[in-house]
């Protein structure tokens, strides 16, 4: 594939932003590395793009699609916030996806079939770039593998779909561990008051404990 791009660092990435905003912008779906897994991602408010994302990925539409933003004063924009900004910047940017009620701003052809989102910001200079110079509209996310298939911490292992991509931005092999490949830690804030855990994912206990210091109360569904 010939739009497989190397990522070589913030100083060096003027061009390769440039690059990537035009193909999210023209409605394409690319693949680069997160701070937990390699994902695929588009703008969330194009409907032709996250129809195609669900697509690539085989994916049930009714099943929800996390977002990206570039900074926790972002969160509030997509999602009726329930919890402090101070707790916000505690847990993000990491590997964590925060769940609230979806805000009347966000594309109504994403996740359908809730009244909630996923909002993330990844450690990842890239993606937090690309949200910024893509006008701060967020991007949809999911991971870079088809549905039920095992996720991915290096291009190679997702070339099935290379195919069907605008770009493949390699930033190189996500170090491998016993937690690697279970995703971010999801935690529904939807209800003030309380959280519960979705999905415990790679950095469950730390999310917890973060959680726990500012009075929340943990719910088991």
């Amino acid at each position: 594939m010939k739009n497989i791009v190397t990522l070589l660092g913030p100083k060096h990435s003027s061009a390769i932003i440039r690059k990537a905003v035009e193909q999210l912008t023209a409605g394409g779906v690319i693949a680069l590395p997160t701070d937990t897994l390699y994902g695929l991602a588009c703008l969330s408010q194009s409907s032709t793009a996250v129809k195609k994302l669900y697509r690539i990925k085989a994916r049930d539409e009714l099943k929800p699609v996390a977002i990206c933003v570039s900074r926790v004063s972002d969160v509030s924009k997509w999602g009726r916030m329930t919890v402090s900004e101070q707790l916000l910047e505690e847990l993000l940017p990491g590997p964590v996806t925060l769940v609230f009620e979806r805000s009347a701003a966000l594309n109504t052809e994403l996740n359908p079939g809730t009244r909630l989102v996923g909002i993330r910001i990844p450690d990842s200079w890239f993606i937090r770039q690309l949200v910024e110079h893509c006008n701060d509209q967020p991007l949809a996310l999911t991971s870079a593998n088809v549905s039920g298939a095992q996720s991915t911490l290096a291009v190679q292992e997702f070339s099935d779909i290379w195919h069907q991509l605008a770009a493949v931005y390699d930033g190189g092999a996500i170090p491998d561990s016993h937690t690697a490949r279970l995703g971010s830690t999801v935690v529904d804030l939807s209800e003030s008051g309380v959280y519960r855990i979705i999905r415990p994912g790679c950095a469950c206990s730390q999310t917890e404990q973060i959680l726990i210091k500012h009075g929340l109360k943990a719910v088991v569904s």
